[in-house]
């Protein structure tokens, strides 16, 4: 809860620090890696830092928290703290490194706004930060102390590696070691470290996309702008070992009987895939609508595993959209305004942002409460930041 000295101040120069968060960010990723260059081998992502996604994110998570404090005295923005710490457990983040991310955002902000900053603002802002941090470190606690190993990292061979569609590769895993496994639930996802051709390490999440349980398989797409899949596609080989972290992601299959809906565009089936995979192999009656968006039916990374499960499941029904269109197949972009949504229905979304903005909208629009939409996100959150 923020605190009745800190709130006027925040609220006051939340419009100051929000419209230069965005130039703050740059400068402090530059004072953290100059004096940690480590964390970027094996922890922060080096593509992301090259594009600006991750000072997105940063930028955003910390805006969207600071003004929820603001418009909601007395609570905390659950969701999107829950979806920040499973993405920090899934790369290992410990508590000491909050000190030092506070160390150096905030030298970064002493340099960015010295000429307005005074001791009160950077002591409401210092606030901020570590109800923000505090509330994080606790639930990533939560997170690791469920896990059935205390292991950040364990090693899993590479099975099989099957072509996927035009472009996507699915990589199936087994233990390679005695390491007690984490049963996963649909929809969650695993952090990949592999060695890049210059020695570096990097780390990126895949939802994982065949069944869950004790077994990992998961499906990537080559060129998703990142360095991980490169690299896994064109030199790691069946035999070879893989770290793998324990299965993290809140975004997972709901108990109940109501009706499912979901959507997805390109390689975003993976989470959706691996819900269906759970429904049809626990024999569900739930009514099943599954949505898909994708360029040329070729390049549906999962397409055999989907339609095989739908055809599985008797309340199940298939529509898909795409912008080389087949026969049974529409045209162009998925529109909600087509689709006769079940009453009651939940809605799992993944997919690029655009793409989950306009189907999330569409579906508020169509009477679907934003409490019965699920969506994961791999990249800045910026667009729900309010």
């Amino acid at each position: 809860m923020l605190s009745d000295k800190s709130r006027p101040v925040i609220e006051a120069t939340l419009p100051l620090v929000g419209s230069r968060i965005g130039d703050i960010t740059p400068k402090f990723y530059a004072r953290l890696f100059a004096a940690h260059p480590e964390l970027l081998d094996g922890l922060f992502s080096r593509s992301n830092q090259r594009n600006g996604s991750q000072q997105q994110a940063l930028a955003g998570s910390i805006a969207a928290f600071a003004t929820h404090l603001v418009n909601n005295p007395g609570t905390l923005p659950e969701t999107v703290l829950s979806r920040i710490a499973h993405r920090h457990a899934s790369l290992g983040i410990t508590e000491p490194q909050y000190k030092v991310v506070y160390e150096h955002l905030f030298a970064a902000i002493a340099e960015d706004l010295a000429e307005v900053i005074t001791p009160e603002i950077a002591e409401a802002w210092t606030e901020v930060y570590w109800l923000m941090a505090d509330a994080l470190i606790k639930l990533e606690k939560g997170l690791y102390a469920a896990q059935a190993n205390g292991r950040m990292w364990a090693p899993w061979r590479v099975a099989a590696k099957t072509p996927a569609g035009v472009g996507s590769m699915t990589f199936t895993l087994e233990p390679a070691d005695d390491t007690p496994i984490t049963e996963a639930l649909p929809g969650q996802y695993v952090s990949v470290k592999v060695q890049l051709p210059d020695g570096l390490r990097q780390v990126r999440q895949y939802s994982l996309s065949g069944e869950a349980g004790t077994s990992r398989s998961f499906t990537t797409k080559k060129d998703d702008g990142g360095e991980v899949s490169p690299v896994l596609h064109n030199n790691v080989q069946v035999g070879d070992i893989l770290d793998i972290s324990n299965p993290y992601g809140e975004i997972t299959l709901k108990e109940g009987d109501g009706p499912v809906v979901l959507a997805s565009a390109g390689i975003g089936c993976t989470p959706t895939a691996s819900i269906l995979r759970s429904l049809a192999e626990t024999g569900s009656d739930r009514q099943v609508l599954v949505l898909h968006a994708e360029s040329t039916l070729d390049s549906w990374a999962l397409r055999g595993q989907m339609t095989d499960d739908v055809e599985r499941l008797q309340g199940a029904e298939l529509q898909l959209w795409l912008e080389q269109p087949v026969d049974g197949a529409k045209e162009g972009f998925m529109s909600l305004r087509e689709v006769d949504l079940p009453a009651d229905a939940s809605l799992y979304l993944c997919g690029p942002l655009p793409f989950m903005k306009n189907i999330r909208n569409e579906a508020i629009n169509a009477g679907i409460p934003a409490t019965r939409i699920h969506y994961e996100v791999f990249g800045p959150d910026i667009w729900q930041a309010s």
